[in-house]
Parts: C-alpha cells; structure tokens; sequence
C-alpha cells in the first residue's frame, strides 16, 4: 500500500514547482497557465528515522523505505465543472488518488501572473471546491434521475441501490447548499456506497500554502493566511505552509546539514514530512516493519488491519496461510538491542489471526501453503 496524493489548484500558483521540490522530480514549471497537461508523477521514500535505526542494528544489507506517490494534476479553472479549461480530463485525473492536497499561492511575485489578479489564497480554495461540489451534484443529479427510473420500473429491489439513492440525495442536497456531504464511517453499506460514488468533494483532502520565505515565516499572523485557516476549517480541511525554495535546497542537504538548516530557520519538520504525516492521519494508515541481516522494510497498512491482512501485504501467501505472527515493538527491539536478546526479555509476542496491528510492530510471519 503506497498512499498516492494528487496536486490540485488554479494554474499558476507554483503546484509544479512544489512538486518538484517535494519529489525531486522534473515536472515543467512556466509562467503560464496549463503548463501541466497530463499528470505528473513522483514516488517519494517517506522519511522514517526507525528505518534506519534498525537496519543499522540489524546490519541488513538491504533497506526499503515506505513510499508516497505525488500526482501533480493540471491546473483547474472556473468552469472546470462545464468542460472550461481541461474539463473532464482534469476531473477524471483526481478520482485515482488517496488524498488531494489543494495548493493555494500564498507568495508573491510580480513576474508571475495570477489568474483571478489579485493574491486571495481563501477566494481560490473557495473556487475550488465549488467546482468540485458542482462537478459532484452534476453526477449525482444524474445517478438520481437514473435511479429513480429504474424504481418506477421495478428493475431492482437491492437495499443498496435503495440506499445509494437515499444517500445521492442527501448528498445532492448538501452540495447545493454548498457543504461537503457527510456519511457513517462506521456502516459498511454506506462506505461501499461513498467508494462506488467516487465523489470528488469525499476523497479526504488538505491545503498546501504554497509561500515564499517572508509569507513562511508570518503565516498564521497576517489576514490573508488567517482568511484561508478559516476557510478550511470551515470544510474540515488542515492548513500546512510549504516553502519551495526551503525544500528545494533541503534536497540537496545530508541529514545532519538539513536538521541545522531546519534548526537555523525555526522549522521542526520538512514540508515533506509535514505532507506525507498529514496524509497519513487523513487515511488512518500506520507503519509496521520486517527486519533482519538480509532486509529491513517498512510496510504500510490501515490502522484496525489485522494480522492476516499484515501479512498479505509482504505477500498473499502469507495472508493465505498465515498461522501465527510474532511480534516484538519497535522500542523493545532498539532497547534489548537484538531479536533474541528481545525474546529473552520476554517481549516477544506470539499473536493470531485476531491480533490488531501497532505502529511500530517488528513482525515475523508464519505460514503454510
């Protein structure tokens, strides 16, 4: 499981050269708007210092990183919903990812134009979110007309189509009144009514401020910023700042350099961390690892994923097979310094097919096929 995030925004407000920034990637950044056609793709390894601490412990000769695919998605435009711009294309490009991050432009820069003229990061996610709404409650308009033919005809008597319409429209209704719709995570009829939808406004999103160094250092403290803040939270939405140029030369650092330029600047973390940890909280996603002289590895699972599911994920026979699962945590393996020194100690943790992974879980899988 990788977690893919897709860059969406108006054209222009640098999306493709946060991209680059963040990926190391090569996507073309120009003044002018649809500069990004087709999308743009860059895996990133997700920084995890536990990786390394236990490869180094365990002299593996191998190290395999989480990763994060980042899509940076042409540039959306008042309309999009009617076909304005790249239309459908570009809305088709978004149902795919895991997570959207909507970059709005917080720098400024003369040489660069804006689209609507003036710098109003709360207008623009404003405007985009109503073209996603609209694009939503077209479909939904559509599902329902559809629907409610085949009732009249008595084509079905599924109690999911019966609740598929139900819940189009409630949905329909939210998103005319301009609000994201709101459904039961919890009800397995419900989620598999959202994940055949694919409704734009319902694949769980963020908001990357997209800031030169001055607008970094007062984001949060000047109006602009706060209007934005707002405007977010209004939908649910966290707001992170990014520097582009502060990423840019982070890229080029080694560790050592990158934490004392970060110490140097006041920053606690990467924009690309702060990025890849927010997606990772929106989708409830934990890491769990495989450790030992040949390879060490971080995997990437949903939290509540039992150990089975664990397994499947390093490979389907091991889900298909599995038998038991041992498991020691991250902090004990580090303390007792060995797996068999851990085992010793008595940390080791023989669990079933009923066990719910941990964040951190050192696991070994057993099995038989």
């Amino acid at each position: 499981m990788s977690l893919s995030c897709g860059f969406v925004g108006l054209p222009n407000v640098g999306k493709s050269t946060l991209f680059n920034a963040l990926s190391n990637g090569k996507a073309e950044a120009a003044n002018y708007p649809f500069c990004t056609i087709d999308p743009n793709n860059g895996v990133v390894p997700v920084p995890d210092e536990r990786l390394d601490k236990l490869a180094l412990q365990e002299k593996s000769a191998k190290v395999v990183p989480a990763t994060v695919n980042f899509i940076d998605i042409a540039g959306l435009v008042e309309g999009a919903s009617k076909g304005e711009g790249l239309g459908n294309q570009f809305l088709s490009h978004i149902r795919g990812v895991d997570a959207v991050a909507h970059v709005v432009r917080c720098f400024r820069d003369p040489d660069v134009t804006h689209v609507k003229e003036t710098l109003d990061p709360a207008r623009d996610l404003d405007l985009i979110l109503t073209e996603l709404m609209l694009a939503d409650l077209e479909m939904l308009q559509q599902k329902i007309a559809k629907a409610k033919k085949s009732s009249r005809s008595g084509a079905s008597s599924d109690p999911l189509v019966k609740l598929e319409l139900e819940m189009s429209e409630r949905f329909a209704e939210a998103l005319g009144e301009g609000r994201i719709p709101e459904y039961d995570h919890d009800d397995q009829d419900q989620c598999k009514v959202v994940h055949a939808m694919q409704l734009l406004t319902l694949i769980p999103a963020f908001v990357c401020a997209n800031t030169d160094e001055e607008t970094y250092k007062s984001f949060g403290k000047d109006a602009a910023s706060q209007a934005l803040i707002a405007k977010a939270s209004e939908h649910g939405m966290e707001v992170i700042p990014v520097c582009a140029r502060f990423e840019t030369e982070l890229q080029g650092l080694s560790p050592d350099e990158a934490e004392i330029f970060m110490q140097d600047l006041g920053i606690a973390e990467s924009g690309l961390q702060k990025v890849i940890h927010t997606g990772y909280k929106m989708l409830n996603y934990l890491t769990f690892f495989t450790t030992g002289p040949d390879e060490t590895r971080a995997w990437t699972v949903t939290a509540g994923s039992t150990a089975p599911v664990a397994a499947g994920k390093i490979h389907t026979d091991m889900q298909r097979g599995f038998i038991r699962m041992e498991v020691i945590s991250y902090d004990d393996l580090m303390q007792y310094g060995s797996w068999n020194a851990a085992k010793e100690a008595g940390k080791l943790r023989i669990e079933g097919k009923e066990y719910v992974m941990q964040d951190g879980d050192c696991c070994f899988v057993r099995f038989s096929v």
